[in-house]
Formats: C-alpha cells, structure tokens, sequence
C-alpha cells in the first residue's frame, strides 16, 4: 500500500486498476485505421493528459469536491484545463509539429474536444471507484451499528426474564414451597442458554424449541390447576436456524398478562409449525381480564424489544400480526427460516433466505 500528499491510503488493487484503465484509454486514444503504430506524440500528448489527470483525481477531488467545497473545485479545475491548454499549444506543439498545427491557435474549444473526453473518462473513474469505497465504508458502519444494536436488544431480554421469575421465585420461596428448588433448577438452565448458548445471532431451531419448552414448564409450575396451557409443535428439525430469544418474549408476555388478570380459567395456547419451505409460523394465544387492558403485551418494552429485533435481523422476510378481542390477546409471526448445515462459524452470519 502506498500514500499521496493527504494520506489517502491507495491499495495495490487501486494503483493496478489504473495502470490497466490507463493502458486501456491509451489504446483509444491512439487508435488510428489508416496508421496502427503508435506515435510517439500520441505517448507524450497522452502522458502530458494522465499527470494532469492524476492532480485531478488525488489532489482536487481529495482536496476540495470530497471536503464539499465546490466552488474552489471548479476554480482549479478550470485552471488545471487551462494549464493543459496552454502547454499543448505553446510548447508541445512546438517540439512536435513547428510547421503544421504550432503555427496556428484552434481555439479553446477545438482543443477541449480533444483532452476532455481523455480526462472525464480517468478521473471519473476515480471518482466511481471513490464513491465504491465510500459505499462499502458506510455499509461496513451500517453493519457494526446492527451488530451493535442487536446485541443491546438482546441483552435487555435476560434482564427482563430474570426480573419477572425472581418475584415468582421469592413468592415461592416465601411459602417454602417444596416446588423451590424445581423453579431454581429450571431457572438455571434457560438462563444458562440465555446467556452462554445465545451469543450468536442464529441458533438451531429445535435447541430453540427445547428452551421454550423449559420456559413453559417453569411457568406452568406458578398456574398450576389454575388453567390451562398448550403447547404444541410440528416438523421441528434441527438443520434450521433461528434467531435466539424471538418467540420466548411473546409466551413470557402471555403467562405474565394471563396470570395478572385471572385467578383461575387461565388459557394459554402456542403452536409452532415449520413447513417444508422454511416458513416458520407461530402462533400464541392467552386470555385476559378486560380491567387489565391497559397493561396488555403492546406496551410492553418485551415487544418493543422483538419488535426492533426482527426488523433488523429479518427486514421484510417476516409477517406479524397482533389481534386483541374482548377477553383473548393473539400473536401470529410468520419467520422465513433457512436450512442449512449446522457449523459454529456459520451461525455467527445471517443466512440467505430463498423462497
């Protein structure tokens, strides 16, 4: 790697592309039919255009065009045109052609004809290859901002979890519920794969499944003969990925607002079925009392957080949709979820969804 005057770092995949796009401008700019040889006018007039074209590219660009001062742009690049103007009439003209073409001016524009087209085509390319770099910058920026939001999302989720089952725990504990040590053991473990197991933004679809089935039975352990919940999945395979602690926020929110509102007849139902497309489709329902409406799962930040979550892991390959009734609360979430071999490496990358 190399550096002009600004620090501008220069690859070597830069400085070969412009030898070759030099070379091949070169070419055209010699080319003749009635005299295939290359001049060697044709190299010093073309040489006298490509250092012209250098100062252009990595020095006013640089200098003034990337800085957004434009109007001094324009300036020297008029100046710089003229520059070239001025030294081909009156001096290499001279050397090269003292009877013909130096005895006579042809004009400003008669002669910008001639070097402009072979100094657009240089330095606009300098300038695309600028803009590619800069787009890459801003979606490497993009990207870390994701990475960087995600894993904010995520690590709001075990707070929050932590937070609603401590109280369930110290209630039971309270009582000295025989069932104590039970919830603790359970707690144990999905706060264990919240923690160690979720740090990639893709997991195995069925180790997803297993986690929620640990969730539910610690929450089924607080309703007891109160009500009922179902739970209910079908073509669950592991060649699947999934991103962690999606689902959960949806059951966690439905066994909190069930519980808060209803003494008994709790009804909580979630299915889970993975077609042979890869569309994940899920689906929870609980009921409520109507008195709790203003503390049901659309306020909660659980949501919001799953909300944000899904929109950055998933963008348009998802459909959600949230139904409130008189005394029942349903979410439907449709995943587009990919097949793929399982390798630990590969998780840390989202997959390419194909439909």
């Amino acid at each position: 790697m190399i550096y002009n005057r600004n620090k501008k770092l220069i690859t070597r995949n830069e400085l070969l592309f412009q030898i070759v796009l030099h070379f091949v401008v070169f070419i055209f700019y010699s080319f003749d039919k009635d005299h295939p040889q290359i001049e060697l006018f044709e190299i010093v007039f073309f040489l006298h255009y490509a250092i012209c074209t250098l100062f252009i590219s990595y020095y006013l660009l640089l200098k003034y065009l990337y800085k957004k001062k434009n109007i001094q742009f324009f300036i020297y690049l008029s100046l710089t045109l003229c520059w070239v103007i001025l030294v081909e009439e009156l001096l290499l003209e001279q050397i090269f052609f003292p009877q013909m073409r130096a005895k006579a001016f042809p004009g400003v524009f008669f002669t910008l004809f001639q070097i402009l087209p072979v100094i657009t085509i240089l330095s606009g390319f300098k300038f695309a290859w600028d803009a590619l770099g800069k787009q890459k910058e801003v979606d490497t920026l993009k990207k870390s901002i994701q990475e960087s939001e995600l894993q904010m999302l995520k690590s709001q989720i075990n707070p929050h979890f932590l937070f609603n089952n401590l109280n369930n725990l110290y209630a039971y504990a309270m009582e000295n519920s025989p069932k104590t040590p039970k919830i603790i053991l359970d707690l144990s473990g999905v706060l264990r794969y919240m923690l160690y197991e979720c740090k990639e933004n893709y997991v195995p679809l069925s180790k997803e499944i297993e986690q929620l089935e640990n969730f539910i039975k610690l929450n089924q352990l607080q309703i007891e003969e109160r009500g009922f919940v179902g739970f209910e999945y079908r073509n669950i395979q592991s060649n699947y990925l999934i991103a962690p602690l999606i689902l959960i926020v949806f059951i966690e929110n439905a066994f909190k607002h069930s519980q808060a509102s209803l003494s008994d007849n709790i009804y909580i139902d979630i299915k889970l079925n993975l077609s042979e497309n890869g569309e994940l489709e899920f689906s929870c329902r609980n009921n409520f009392q109507k008195m709790q409406k203003s503390e049901m799962l659309p306020h909660g930040i659980g949501l919001e957080n799953v909300k944000k979550r899904l929109k950055l892991l998933y963008a348009n390959q998802y459909q959600i949709e949230i139904k409130e009734t008189e005394s029942f609360f349903e979410v439907y979430l449709k995943l587009i979820v990919e097949h793929t071999e399982i390798d630990k490496d590969d998780l840390k990358r989202k997959p390419i969804h194909t439909y």
